[in-house]
């Protein structure tokens, strides 16, 4: 038979329940053992006892290490802050066994904790506590850095109960709290707790095992936090690479503009070729206007069409536009017409693509251009100019000093002072990248500087050749003349016509700039005399040359002007004869009601030969209306007056009466009197046509002179 203390070890070994040690001693009992026996029994059991007791703890202690070491694996995993948190309140309450697990987390900012995970619980309020230092369980345990437990909170009075606090528990039903630190060194950062909805006391390996837990959570929590912020930096810096990275490409891309601009400018390239490399650096069509709205360059996808309806005033396209082609000005100036055979006067070399004038693109032309592909001519009655649509647009970049946008168009304006010089117009639908619109503002201010720089050569050649025209017209010196002459690059022993343009006193300098123009590409002269604009141009027909100048200076300034021509000349000595004629021409224009028209001499009929050099205009008059000249003069009469007046009502005296305001036998006597002065025979039509004539001619010289 086994020794008691055999079957002892034997329940240990088959890990039997506390009951089955109690065994023995009811056998020896029974069997009617001795008293010594039994109380070596009792000790027995009682070793056997302990012995199970630590075997048991040691099992729970390998039991909760064991879901410590998973704990923390399982942490270890975790990259998110909420994931590591939730994972650590769950495992929280899985080990302790409680019905809720929760955790508080320190605010700096507000120096207290804040419920931020909780795990088995149901009550909102709970959920929402703030836990001040020193207030309730958790307070006190974020306070002092240590654990704190008790088996029913509502009771134990340790603690610094709150109304906030104590309703929130007790609307959770909570009971029993184990809270321990989360540490980070010597700083808390939270706290840890597991707690019951009924009385229980915490032992110390539970304390131990939360507070091991604890310690592990605070290691992650901060992992996940330098996680996080290890992330945000790396995004940080990848966002900073990014722009560094765009930064470095924009400068590149605005380095390789202001390389290729400066290289064009250098070489001595004109708007259209910078127009072309702009626009081939931003990717979209481009215009340039000048100071007054019309186009001097338009690259990309324009195409003409023809103007509406047969009031459009012109045959032509407003301008010649096409991939790879421009419309071009000369800088600094109104664009000048295009010459054609029989035009009147020649055509330097280079190009001449826009036309002016009814017909020429206005407004919504420009703008159903650069947003579909063509440009629609205005019609002469309701050109309203270029620069009426985008008007407020340019004058807005003009103002902000840099580039607006206007639905798809993006435009750039310069100006001086109050002086615009150019506007630069881009479509794209696509928002500019902020390096393309530095591109497309620094594009503007290049193409002002060249128009600029144009302009001012183009004044100070004109004033040069201004200076030769009044030496022509004022002090002629031909061989002089033919020398400056020379070293311009002009032949003044070439056929040329003369021309003088009237009507221009309100838009004196945008006249000058257009006649110096139309001189510069024509290989003539142009000057300001008599308060008139004077150009000298190579050609043979000053009637064609004088139309087509009227006709182009007046759609420029919008404004009727009044050309007159005369020619050819063909020596330095005949451009003062030439002057005086086509000055009277232009005048007798303006007297004859023909404002806003072209003529030369031949153009005037009979008026004109007598407007010719070598004519007796005085002579005539005299012969003809000397008597009736002599009587107005002597007596204050009206009888030229009344002789004019009869003729213009068709020879009606009762008409002739009308229109002087007297009555009709007031007319009858002055006639009569004409008649004693003229003789019987003045209303015979030979010497009708004469004295109508000699009439004109009298009123003209009048004028004239």
């Amino acid at each position: 038979m086994d020794s008691p203390l055999t079957h002892f070890l034997d329940l240990l070994a088959r890990e039997a329940p506390a009951v089955e040690f109690e065994r023995p001693g009811l056998d020896a009992r029974l069997a009617g053992a001795p008293v010594s026996e039994l109380a070596a029994l009792d000790r027995d059991k009682a070793v056997a006892l302990r012995v199970r007791a630590l075997l048991e703890r040691r099992r729970a202690r390998e039991a909760e290490l064991s879901a410590l070491f998973d704990t923390v694996a399982d942490l270890a995993t975790l990259r998110d802050t909420d994931a590591v948190l939730e994972a650590i309140v769950r495992r929280a309450r899985k080990l302790l066994g409680t019905d809720v697990a929760y955790l508080t987390l320190t605010d700096p900012e507000r120096g207290d904790t804040y419920m931020r995970v909780t795990d088995g619980s149901v009550s909102a309020r709970f959920q929402r506590l703030r836990l001040s230092m020193g207030a309730g369980l958790g307070g006190l345990v974020a306070q002092l850095a240590a654990p704190y437990e008790t088996a029913n909170y509502p009771q134990d009075q340790r603690f610094r109960h709150t109304g906030e606090i104590d309703a929130g528990v007790a609307e959770e039903g909570i009971v029993a709290i184990l809270g321990v630190p989360l540490k980070l060194g010597p700083q808390v950062i939270g706290v840890l707790y597991a707690a019951n909805r009924t009385a229980r006391p915490f032992a110390r390996e539970e304390v131990t095992l939360l507070s091991s837990l604890a310690a592990h959570a605070a290691v992650a929590i901060d992992n996940a936090r330098l996680l996080a912020e290890t992330r945000a930096a790396l995004r940080e810096l990848s966002a900073a690479n990014t722009a560094v990275r765009q930064h470095s490409d924009a400068v590149e891309r605005a380095a390789e503009a202001h390389d290729r601009l400066a290289d064009l400018i250098l070489r001595g390239g004109d708007v259209e070729e910078l127009a072309r490399t702009v626009a081939g650096i931003l990717h979209g069509p481009l215009a340039v206007l000048d100071a007054d709205g019309r186009p001097l360059v338009a690259i990309g996808d324009f195409h003409p069409v023809p103007a509406p309806g047969p009031s459009s005033g012109g045959t032509g396209p407003g301008l010649r536009r096409g991939p790879g082609s421009a419309a071009r000005g000369e800088s600094g100036s109104p664009p000048r017409p295009v010459a054609d055979p029989g035009s009147g006067w020649e055509t330097a070399p280079g190009p001449a693509d826009v036309r002016d004038g009814p017909g020429a693109p206005g407004t919504e032309g420009l703008r159903d251009a650069v947003r579909g592909g063509g440009l629609v001519d205005a019609a002469p009655g309701g050109q309203a100019g270029l620069l009426d649509g985008l008007g407020d647009v340019v004058a807005r970049s003009r103002s902000l000093g840099r580039a607006v946008r206007d639905g798809d168009l993006w435009v750039s304006a310069v100006g001086t002072g109050t002086e615009g010089l150019c506007a630069l117009v881009l479509r794209s639908a696509a928002d500019l990248t902020e390096a393309d619109q530095r591109i497309f503002e620094r594009a503007a201010v290049v193409t002002a500087l060249l128009l600029l720089s144009r302009r001012n050569a183009a004044d100070a050649e004109s004033r040069v050749r201004g200076e030769l025209l009044d030496e022509l017209i004022s002090r002629p010196d031909p061989a002089n003349a033919r020398d400056r002459a020379r070293r311009l690059g002009l032949d003044l022993d070439r056929p040329h016509v003369v021309l003088v343009l009237a009507g221009t006193d309100d838009a004196r300098q945008r006249a000058a700039s257009w006649a110096a123009a139309e001189a510069a590409a024509h290989g003539g002269l142009s000057g300001h005399r008599d308060g008139r604009e004077v150009l000298l141009l190579p050609g043979n027909d000053p009637g064609t040359a004088a139309r087509r100048a009227a006709h182009d200076l007046g759609a420029v300034l919008r404004t009727p002007v009044t050309a007159g021509a005369a020619g050819p000349v063909t020596a330095p000595a005949a451009v003062l004869g030439g002057y005086a004629v086509v000055h009277r021409c232009a005048s007798a224009l303006l007297l004859l009601g023909r404002a806003g028209e072209g003529a030369g001499p031949a153009d005037l009929g009979f008026v004109g030969l007598l407007l010719g050099a070598g004519r007796d205009v005085g002579s005539f008059v005299a012969d003809t209306l000397g008597p009736v000249l002599d009587y107005d003069a002597r007596r204050a009469t009206l009888l030229v007056a009344t002789l004019s007046a009869y003729f213009a009502s068709g020879g009606s005296p009762a008409r002739s009466a009308g229109v002087l305001h007297v009555h009709v036998n007031t007319v009858n006597q002055r006639l009569d009197r004409i008649g004693q002065l003229l003789g019987a025979d003045w209303q015979r039509p030979d010497r009708v046509l004469q004295i109508q004539l000699a009439l004109q001619l009298h009123e003209l010289r009048e004028s004239l002179e």
